[in-house]
C-alpha cells in the first residue's frame, strides 16, 4: 500500500472538517482532486473510511482504527522534517573533530567558542590524539575532520593546507646558545635532543631532515609538558613547531627559532573522507576553520 503524505493530510482534513469542501479549501485544492484524494485512498485501503450523507461526513469503524495511525505518522513525518531544517539551520547537529595536541591545545579552543557562539545547539566533540590515530577516526567516521599532518597512508583521504609551522629551539637560559636571535640546525652537534615520540607528528617532520638524523637523541617521551620540565631542568634541548609554544612560557626556558633558508617546518593541513558530504553543521565548521587559518600561531 502506497500512502503519500498528502492523502494522509486529506484523509485527517476530512475526518476533522466533516465537510468535503471545507477539507478541500484546508488543504488547498479543488473539491473534485480532493474527493479523488479520498476515493484513491480507501481504494488502496479496500474498506470505506467514511460514511457520507447529504448533511455531514463521518469515520466508518475502519476510518476511525486509521486515523489513528494516520496522526501519528503525519506527526513522525513533521518531526522529522522539522529536525532535517533544524540541522540544515544549524539549531541542531553534532561535529567531532580529530586534532593533534598541540592545536587541541592552543588554537582550536577559541574557534570552538566562536562556533558555539553562532551555533549554541550544534554538539562539539574534541579527539585529541597523535596523527595516525587522527586519521583513523576520520577514515572510520568517527571524526568528521582532522586538523593534522599528512600520514603515511593518505589513501581514502582529502587534505587541504592549512599552514606551514616552523621550528624553533628549546633550551634552558643558561645554555650557550640561549642569547642567540637564531640558531642553525648544524650548531646543535653535541646537544643532548630531548624528542617526542616516532608516532608524533613532530618527531615525523623532523626525521625528514638529514641533519636532523646525525643529532645525538638523549631522552625520548610522549608529551611536550614532559619535554618542558626535562628542558627547564637543563637536562637537553628540543625542536618544536611555534604552535606548541605557549607550552613553553616558563622563566627558566628561552626560545630560538632556526636560522636559514631551509627551516624545518611541519607542514599542517585540513582533512576529511574524500568523496563524503559533511552534514550542515560540520561543513559550517570546516569553513571556520578556513575563515581562521591566518590566526594559527606562526602561520
Amino acid at each position: 500500500m502506497n500512502l503519500s503524505s498528502r492523502q494522509l493530510r486529506a484523509f485527517v482534513a476530512l475526518a476533522q472538517e466533516r465537510h468535503f469542501t471545507k477539507a478541500a479549501e484546508r488543504c488547498h485544492t479543488t473539491q473534485p482532486a480532493f474527493s479523488a484524494l479520498i476515493k484513491a485512498l480507501e481504494d488502496a485501503a479496500g474498506a470505506r473510511l467514511f460514511d457520507r450523507t447529504t448533511r455531514r461526513v463521518e469515520l466508518t469503524p475502519e476510518g476511525r482504527l486509521f486515523n489513528e495511525s494516520a496522526l501519528r505518522l503525519l506527526n513522525d513525518l513533521d518531526g522529522v522534517m522539522q529536525d532535517i531544517h533544524d540541522h540544515v539551520a544549524k539549531r541542531k547537529g553534532r561535529v567531532a573533530v580529530a586534532a593533534l595536541p598541540s592545536l587541541a591545545a592552543g588554537w582550536l579552543p577559541g574557534i570552538y567558542a566562536q562556533f558555539l557562539e553562532r551555533y549554541p545547539g550544534v554538539e562539539l566533540q574534541l579527539h585529541d590524539a597523535l596523527l595516525e590515530p587522527c586519521l583513523d577516526m576520520v577514515r572510520r567516521g568517527s571524526a568528521d575532520m582532522a586538523v593534522a599532518a599528512k600520514g603515511r597512508d593518505m589513501a581514502g583521504l582529502s587534505a587541504e593546507p592549512l599552514c606551514e609551522d616552523y621550528f624553533h629551539l628549546v633550551c634552558r637560559n643558561d645554555h650557550p646558545l640561549a642569547g642567540r636571535a637564531a640558531v642553525h640546525l648544524r650548531e646543535l652537534k653535541g646537544s643532548s635532543i630531548i624528542q617526542l615520540g616516532k608516532g608524533s607528528s613532530i618527531r615525523q617532520s623532523l626525521s625528514r631532515n638529514t641533519v636532523f638524523g646525525g643529532l645525538n637523541t638523549f631522552l625520548e617521551v610522549d608529551h611536550l609538558a614532559t619535554v618542558t620540565g626535562l628542558v627547564a631542568a637543563g637536562l637537553g634541548v628540543s625542536l618544536v613547531p611555534s604552535m606548541t609554544l605557549f607550552q613553553f612560557r616558563h622563566p627558566d626556558i628561552a626560545v630560538i627559532p632556526l636560522a636559514g633558508k631551509s627551516r624545518l617546518k611541519r607542514s599542517l593541513y585540513l582533512i576529511r573522507r574524500s568523496e563524503k558530504s559533511l552534514s550542515s553543521a560540520a561543513r559550517a565548521f570546516y569553513e571556520l576553520l578556513q575563515e581562521r587559518r591566518g590566526s594559527v600561531p606562526g602561520a
